[in-house]
């Protein structure tokens, strides 16, 4: 709840409710103990304590499979060919906003959230790349195809150009009344008030256009990393906020192709010249669990870490695990 206040507007993962967010975590549960009907209905939320004081300082997510329980809407930007011989031979181009639900099934990663005074020192790779992590120690769990939402311009009092010139005329409410049904509904409003129709972007004010794809300020940090890991613009904007939607493969994922797995021993590894930073993950479920570490790799997959990481970890010296290093 704490992290969902700190979030702000336009955070609709991490909405101020109690009771969904209890909700969630019911079903993260589920999920990590194969208790559901379905496994790409899978809900997996990760939270990141800080193991000198045990504070919960951050929290990040994997949908398994979205717009199956509930659609999933986005604007898909189309570009349109506009010619005319009888005008001279004119041509050019015109792109329009077309309402989609065409990401059924996929995988998504999201509710990246890090209270400020733990962000920096790598905690926002760990909390993004342990996702990842976790996704490859049970990839049948997984769609094939994986995006990423990231919120739009919305500026400290909840106000969205995107929305305002836009959202607002066919919904005729305030993007924060708008943003809160959309964490807490089954998004039918969208179906009944959203236009069926392309909208020409030309149309609308500058204001809008200028935010059309772009992130908040708040997650520049989060799209590098999404940007390092594979993923792309897909070409697909929120359509409350206009945020970016990215997308990549699963087995493109540089955190999966670059990771592997491992026997995991005990030693001293802070005065060894060639250990390196890197991050290790229990690599199964329904304990997983991934932390910093220095790691020193041997032959024959076989690594060494320091004690410590045994306890963070909760595992014993022998055990297998997976492990990525920072080049």
């Amino acid at each position: 709840m704490e992290m969902a206040e700190l979030s702000g507007p336009g955070f609709t993962s991490l909405p101020v409710d109690e009771g969904i967010l209890k909700d969630r975590l019911k079903k993260s549960e589920d999920a990590f103990h194969a208790r559901l009907q379905r496994i790409e209905y899978g809900k997996y939320l990760l939270m990141m304590d800080n193991t000198d004081t045990g504070e919960v300082v951050g929290c990040s997510a994997v949908k398994a499979g979205v717009g199956i329980d509930q659609p999933f809407f986005n604007y898909r930007i189309i570009t349109l060919a506009q010619a005319s011989h009888a005008a001279g031979n004119l041509r050019f181009d015109m792109d329009a906003l077309v309402l989609t639900n065409e990401y059924v099934g996929c995988t998504e990663v999201g509710t990246l959230f890090l209270k400020a005074n733990h962000r920096g020192g790598g905690a926002g790779r760990l909390a993004a790349q342990s996702r990842y992590l976790m996704m490859a120690a049970a990839p049948e769990r997984f769609g094939e195809k994986v995006l990423a939402e990231l919120r739009g311009v919305v500026d400290q009092n909840g106000v969205s150009p995107f929305w305002e010139c836009l959202g607002r005329h066919f919904f005729r409410m305030d993007f924060k009344e708008a943003d809160r049904l959309s964490a807490t509904t089954d998004n039918q409003f969208i179906c009944d008030l959203m236009p069926k129709y392309p909208i020409y972007v030309d149309l609308l004010p500058p204001e809008a256009r200028e935010v059309i794809g772009r992130c908040h300020s708040d997650g520049v940090g989060a799209y590098k990393l999404l940007q390092w890991e594979g993923f792309e613009f897909d070409r697909t904007v929120d359509i409350f906020d206009g945020g970016p939607l990215v997308a990549t493969q699963k087995r493109h994922l540089r955190t999966i192709q670059e990771s592997r797995v491992v026997k995991l021993e005990s030693g001293d590894v802070h005065s060894d010249a060639e250990a390196r930073k890197g991050l290790v993950s229990t690599d199964k479920y329904p304990d997983f669990r991934a932390c910093q570490a220095q790691i020193l790799c041997q032959e024959d997959d076989v690594a060494i870490t320091s004690k410590d990481i045994f306890e963070q970890l909760k595992i014993k010296p022998g055990d297998k695990v997976r492990i990525w290093l920072r080049s």
